[in-house]
């Protein structure tokens, strides 16, 4: 990567005691999580369901469900436009990494890096360059270059020493399907990963992710009620370990019942063919207060922060250096 940018790594446990801190982006659903009167109900609530659904899902060699845990940490990625110098440091991206306990053997073990995905420089590309170019339009369509930086500054990271020296593998992605596409059921079924669902026409968020180097499978694991989208590099069935697999399942399987009950906590298992609604009435309530309205809102307050401060004031070098990346990667 160009000598002008570094990345740092910072690390924060995500636990019962998790205060987000002080330049978290607000938007991030733990942040969410982590507010209010409910704050350690919620995070004690959530970090229970991860390890009840790890457990069930390893089920080989755990007559009692107990033998596992899953620790969380969340992962703040820094750019430093100058890499000479830390004061200009802005929190581009938050991802998780999952760290596997085996109370049998006493063993830790890495699980997947990734698993969750927070950037400002998405909330910029979606909450206001997207809607700012459509807006008084009569028919959708995508900015010129849409995710090209933030697709570059992805794989700048992943790539980078920094990287390199904390993780082993590439990360995996579990997002929630588009509510947009409709998915259908193929007869491929992973022992972990379950039943694989295709569909043949990518929505806006595979497009972006495919601009950070990231393919897309859908699965829908046992015991779920609806497929998950898993991005990743390599070959997402062998490149992991069934434990591994396991630690990203339960982790984004427990958060999107939370996020997104409608879909992930529905009352029905997705069929052969499936389209994911925000309007199904049939769906069961978690115990856990998640304000998705909150965090539509301040997706657009913290894109325009990061116009402000990010895009605007660095504009012609970002673009210089965006260029040169995709033409020398």
């Amino acid at each position: 990567m160009s000598n002008e940018f570094g990345f740092s790594i910072k690390s924060l446990r995500f636990d019962e005691n998790y205060t987000p801190a002080e330049n978290t982006r607000l938007t991030t659903n733990f942040a969410n999580l982590a507010r209010g009167e409910s704050r350690q109900h919620n995070l004690r609530s959530t970090l229970n369901m991860i390890n009840n659904r790890f457990n069930a899902l390893a089920n080989w060699d755990n007559p009692k469900g107990d033998r596992y845990s899953v620790e969380l940490d969340i992962i703040s990625v820094e750019l430093n436009i100058d890499a000479a110098r830390s004061d200009n440091a802005l929190p581009i991206i938050e991802i998780l990494q999952t760290t596997i306990v085996d109370h049998q053997t006493n063993q830790r073990i890495d699980g997947v890096t990734g698993n969750n995905f927070s950037s400002y420089v998405r909330d910029y590309d979606f909450s206001v360059r997207l809607l700012e170019h459509n807006k008084g339009k009569e028919s959708f369509s995508v900015p010129e270059q849409f995710g090209e930086l933030h697709g570059n500054l992805f794989q700048a990271f992943v790539g980078s020493p920094t990287y390199k020296e904390c993780f082993k593998k590439p990360p995996v992605i579990c997002i929630s399907v588009s509510t947009t596409k409709t998915y259908q059921q193929t007869e491929n079924v992973h022992p972990i990963l379950g039943v694989e669902y295709r569909q043949d026409d990518d929505s806006l968020t595979d497009a972006y992710f495919s601009k950070m180097g990231l393919k897309v499978r859908y699965f829908m694991p046992p015991g779920s009620v609806a497929p998950l989208a898993f991005y990743h590099t390599g070959d997402l069935l062998n490149d992991y370990s069934n434990l591994e697999l396991i630690s990203t399942i339960s982790t984004m399987d427990t958060f999107q019942k939370i996020y997104r009950p409608e879909v992930y906590n529905a009352n029905s298992v997705a069929g052969k063919s499936y389209q994911a609604s925000l309007k199904q009435q049939d769906h069961s309530l978690t115990r856990i207060v998640y304000d998705r309205e909150e965090r539509s809102q301040l997706a657009i307050a913290q894109g325009k922060f990061v116009e402000e401060s990010f895009i605007k004031p660095y504009q012609s070098l970002l673009e210089q250096w965006s260029a040169n990346w995709s033409a020398n990667r």
